[in-house]
């Protein structure tokens, strides 16, 4: 099952979400909210994997309390207006739903959440990662990456060969999809493969063509692992 909850300050919008989850075998709707506040308090103690969420609320934005989340929650848009559609998918979201909906096009979108939450749980078992980017969601190999680089609330994943990924991902989002044992973060905008590097040398690491810099902070971990 889904863990999930719904975000929106019209109450009736929250029942009808209620009313298609109880209808879904998929989906198991834990709480609902008609603010941001309390729902970020209820996410600190309680992670779900799904959110619900309208985009026009009073106060803070749907978009804007998604973004500020540090962590990979799918999540759901619900709203009336279509013009936030395109935002919306450029934040990686599952779906987005246009109010008044009907239960068929909610399963539709619950059904794309089914399928990515097990595309998830694949991933641990293998040697690849799963990442939602330019509206599709791509496989990328361990073996291909050369490096991830931070860019504010994005990552840049650099691939070997291929054109690089960049998705909005937290850096420690990101670090706990890739195995220890394997990819050692050395700056806080820069995670690598241990296998790739080629030389470190005066506070920097070489892997392929880059040449990025060690950060005071990770230095002793480096020497460690190396």
């Amino acid at each position: 099952m889904i863990k999930a909850i719904a975000i929106d300050d019209e109450p009736l919008a929250l029942k009808v979400i209620e009313h298609f989850c109880r209808q879904s075998a998929t989906v198991e709707l834990e709480k609902t909210f008609t603010n941001t506040a309390e729902a970020l308090k209820y996410l600190n103690k309680f992670p779900v994997d799904l959110l619900f969420l309208d985009i026009q609320m009073p106060g803070k934005n749907g978009l804007d309390f998604y973004r500020q989340l540090d962590n990979d929650i799918m999540v759901i848009f619900t709203t009336a207006y279509s013009e936030y559609a395109v935002e919306g998918f450029n934040v990686n979201a599952v779906d987005y739903l246009l109010k008044p909906f009907s239960f068929e096009r909610f399963m539709t979108a619950t059904e794309k959440a089914t399928k990515e939450q097990k595309a998830r749980q694949n991933t641990t078992e293998h040697n690849h990662l799963l990442i939602r980017a330019d509206y599709k969601l791509h496989r990328i190999e361990f073996s291909d990456i050369l490096l991830v680089e931070g860019l504010d609330d994005y990552i840049r994943i650099h691939l070997k060969g291929k054109t690089p990924i960049t998705t909005r991902l937290s850096m420690k989002s990101i670090l706990e999809k890739l195995p220890d044992s394997e990819f050692l973060r050395v700056h806080r905008s820069y995670i690598v493969p241990l296998r790739k590097i080629k030389t470190i040398y005066n506070k920097t690491i070489q892997i392929d063509d880059f040449v990025i810099p060690i950060g005071d902070t990770y230095k002793d971990e480096i020497n460690k692992r190396i």
